[in-house]
């Protein structure tokens, strides 16, 4: 079994969930501390919140194992993506609060490390940009989005409270700037939800190794505060009366985006 699910559409958009795994191999999941079993870390329920992808014809390629396995969203030789800032690693070993993810001596040494790229990174990456090159191949430009959520208030990245909606284009690199602007007007109509564009999440290495505005792939991230549709404590339980709120304005965003892309 591939280390994704992948479900092939016809339109000229492909929707990535890198964090949304749950599976975590036994020999991995026996060195995890009582607290990182739990996976508090996970972009929870993202795939239900997003329940409108099929009628938008949209490709999806979203993750089986949990980011605590390896993050598909880091660079495969673990360089940092936000210079001088905290960051976690392609393996983490520590939750968003700095709580160990290992019992002492347990965390994965770089030949693990190695291993878990090639099983569970490589072919992530590999499927995703195999399909942006068909999706290309057939209509010539393709949106990929990079669908990720997190907690409102995670101190270790973030001082505050995260606005709702945080749109990362790696600082203008990963689309055109007409296609910037659409998603910064569209999200500005969201209501009651708070927006930013290349705020303290820019995109990770999906939206920065993968966007090629000048070949037609624009290639945007949209993290979410998890407050906007669930529960953030234990058992994170998703709420339906919070995600009929904003699940229309992910449609919204989104389908602006795909009205700009078909009329170039």
């Amino acid at each position: 079994m591939e280390p994704y699910s992948f479900t092939r559409r016809s339109a000229p958009l492909l929707v990535s969930m890198p964090h949304v795994g749950l599976e975590v191999p036994a020999e991995i999941e026996s060195r995890f501390t009582e607290e990182a079993k739990i996976l508090p870390d996970t972009d929870w329920h993202v795939d239900r919140l997003y329940d409108f992808l099929e009628k938008m014809d949209a490709t999806v390629i979203a993750a089986r194992y949990s980011r605590y396995v390896i993050d598909l969203n880091r660079a495969p030789d673990n360089q940092a993506l936000y210079k001088g800032a905290n960051n976690t690693e392609l393996c983490p070993t520590s939750t968003f609060f700095e709580a160990p993810i290992y019992r002492e001596g347990a965390a994965p040494d770089e030949a693990e490390v190695a291993e878990r790229r090639e099983a569970y990174w490589r072919p992530y990456h590999d499927k995703l940009a195999e399909t942006l090159e068909e999706l290309l191949a057939e209509h010539g430009k393709v949106l990929l989005w990079d669908a990720h959520s997190i907690r409102s208030r995670v101190p270790r990245f973030f001082a505050g409270r995260l606005p709702d909606l945080n749109l990362g284009t790696a600082d203008g690199a990963s689309v055109d700037a007409a296609l910037t602007e659409v998603l910064v007007s569209e999200a500005a109509m969201a209501g009651d939800y708070s927006a930013v564009l290349n705020g303290r999440f820019k995109g990770g290495y999906i939206t920065r190794s993968h966007g090629a505005p000048a070949r037609g792939v624009q290639a945007v991230q949209l993290e979410l505060s998890q407050a906007t549709y669930m529960d953030e404590d234990p058992p994170f339980t998703f709420r339906e009366d919070l995600a009929e709120g904003i699940r229309p304005v992910l449609h919204d965003i989104m389908t602006a985006a795909m009205t700009w892309l078909r009329r170039q």
